[in-house]
């Protein structure tokens, strides 16, 4: 039917268990960030980068990395931060019930609510560890690579289950609005700097995401960006006054990319309405809301097709497959091919992750 077309980037998704493999088939769209991300990836592909399986497929309410196994790993970070001899301690310990909780939560009354005080706390501990892209905290000079690994975990993990629990409630209250995405990060992946013209890609309008997009990872800076803080602080909140200690705007991308496997909400009055009122709240914050120097939203680079990656353009249908293949196993380019073994679940996977820091 497609005249056996070759597509600029295929993935590989794998059942572990079957060994079946879907092709995630995608177009890259012809503009200057689109033409550099291509080239970005084509490095990573051609140097064999690890790929981050232990970071990979966020907001999946059933897979295997569920909440309680995300708070177990935060707990086994902050041990190990705790032990280290870098001068900072964290009183805390995350459990599902001080974390989820079916009492109402804002605007949420129908249970499985995330309580979002004890994340942000999360963030704030990283942010205090890490510091900020170019001003390094004590901390993390202090610490060894391993210490510096669970650090950074931090961060990743408190994402990774925000996006978890925004699915799992999702599951009783509008199951069709369930986040699912998957997240291609590469330890080490070299970045390049934005230019002008790319951040005409950005916007507030580009918060709205569609199903199969491909989008320039968030900011490398530590931080926030401004709709997370908004979400995650309220819509009451006030720079001045946040949880979170750095708010960043984006100046580099790299080959990481997020393919957005959820609904585009772009079309609902109640997504209107949240974007008028992040609008607001950015004008009452100091912020001109049609900035593009805000690097607000994402940046869209290609687009997945679907009909011949699934043979459905139908989310849940998709979700159905991608559910029982949570697994890259190999990233193909028409230049290049890397293929990825490993599995986070190994037990050799995290001390693999660590010497491959050691090395820089």
């Amino acid at each position: 039917m497609h005249g056996g077309k070759k597509y600029p980037v295929e993935i590989d998704l794998i059942d572990r268990r079957s060994q079946h493999v879907i092709t995630v088939k995608i177009d890259v769209i012809d503009h200057n960030l689109g033409r550099k991300w291509i080239q970005a990836l084509d490095h990573v592909l051609f140097n064999e980068l690890h790929l981050e399986k232990n970071y990979c497929f966020l907001g999946f309410a059933d897979s295997d990395r569920d909440g309680q196994m995300i708070l177990d790993r935060v707990n086994a970070s902050i041990l190990y931060i705790n032990d280290a001899d870098i001068g900072y301690h964290i009183d805390d310990w995350f459990t599902m019930a001080n974390t989820m909780t079916d009492e109402p939560q804002g605007n949420r009354t129908k249970g499985r609510n995330i309580v979002q005080h004890r994340l942000n706390m999360l963030h704030r501990y990283f942010e205090d560890l890490q510091g900020s892209s170019g001003r390094m905290s004590d901390f993390y000079i202090k610490a060894d690579h391993e210490i510096r690994w669970h650090i950074r975990q931090l961060n990743l993990l408190c994402h990774e289950f925000e996006s978890w629990a925004l699915s799992y409630r999702k599951q009783i209250e509008a199951p069709d609005w369930q986040r699912p995405s998957q997240l291609m990060c590469w330890l080490s992946a070299p970045r390049f700097a934005l230019e002008i013209e790319d951040l005409d890609l950005f916007g507030v309008d580009t918060i709205n995401r569609d199903l199969g997009g491909v989008y320039i990872g968030v900011n490398k800076a530590v931080g926030k960006h401004h709709w997370e803080v908004f979400q995650d602080e309220g819509r009451d909140s006030r720079i001045g006054e946040l949880t979170t200690s750095a708010l960043r705007n984006q100046s580099e991308a790299a080959a990481d990319f997020d393919i957005e496997w959820g609904r585009n909400p772009k079309d609902f009055p109640w997504q209107t309405k949240m974007l008028e009122d992040f609008r607001h709240w950015l004008t009452i914050n100091g912020f001109d809301p049609e900035d593009p120097e805000l690097t607000i939203g994402h940046p869209k680079i290609a687009q997945v097709d679907l009909k011949v990656s699934f043979g459905t353009e139908d989310p849940q249908k998709i979700w159905a497959m991608l559910n029982q293949h949570l697994d890259v196993s190999e990233v193909r380019t028409l230049r290049h091919r890397a293929h990825y073994a490993y599995h986070w679940s190994d037990e050799d996977y995290i001390q693999r992750q660590i010497e491959i820091l050691k090395q820089g």
